[in-house]
């Protein structure tokens, strides 16, 4: 998966410097052998499941030997992302003034539809609304977060420590096929799949 993030990055007509964050030996060598930077090696106390997302972002910016307008984040477990996915969040982030562009997909489930359980078993609704809908197409689209890219202004990026920023970022949506996210291996035998698919020309990604 890095080395496809890799190759796709590699083709923005934006991104100037491609660089890895890792304490990983096998996935910096990986890296190295596609041609993309590892000017450092994150630390490991950066390297915990429980670390917040937003701190090796940090530390790769302090790391580095140059001040940048922007940084554009990657995530290798979003492999279906297209470089007109990066280069579409870049222009909309410059073109619109905005302090971020962070991409999303129109989410499969609506909140309006969602409930928590309570201590005897019961169901309420998540969403404290009066609004109720029996049908989808009645209830407004709402988008999440798929991780695919992120891309802010390194100055907000430092001050407030988030991607996304109230009447201040922007989005750029993806359709549900390029927005698949890799967190299970559920996910990625599925990935794997496809990608065998794409590859045999059985399958092609929306444009």
């Amino acid at each position: 998966m890095i080395a496809w993030t890799i190759d796709t990055a590699k083709q923005s007509k934006y991104i100037d410097r491609l660089i890895l964050s890792s304490e990983d030996q096998e996935i910096i060598s990986t890296s190295r052998k596609y041609s993309c930077e590892v000017p450092f090696i994150r630390p490991t106390e950066l390297a915990d499941d429980e670390t917040p997302g937003i701190e090796p972002v940090l530390h790769a910016l302090s790391a580095l030997d140059m001040e940048y307008d922007y940084l554009v984040l990657l995530q290798p477990t979003s492999p279906f992302r297209s470089v007109e996915d990066i280069d579409c969040a870049i222009e909309k982030c410059i073109d619109s003034a905005a302090a971020s562009c962070v991409s999303v997909s129109e989410s499969a489930k609506h909140p309006a539809w969602m409930y928590e359980i309570d201590e005897a078993g019961f169901l309420y609704p998540f969403l404290n609304s009066d609004k109720t809908a029996d049908r989808r197409q009645e209830l407004s689209p709402v988008h999440s977060l798929n991780g695919a890219v992120y891309v802010v202004k390194t100055t907000q990026l430092m001050e407030h420590k988030s991607f996304v920023f109230e009447n201040s970022t922007v989005a750029h949506s993806m359709p549900p096929d390029r927005s698949m996210d890799v967190d299970t291996q559920f996910d990625f035998l599925l990935c794997d799949l496809l990608a065998d698919r794409i590859k045999s020309g059985l399958l092609k990604f929306s444009g």
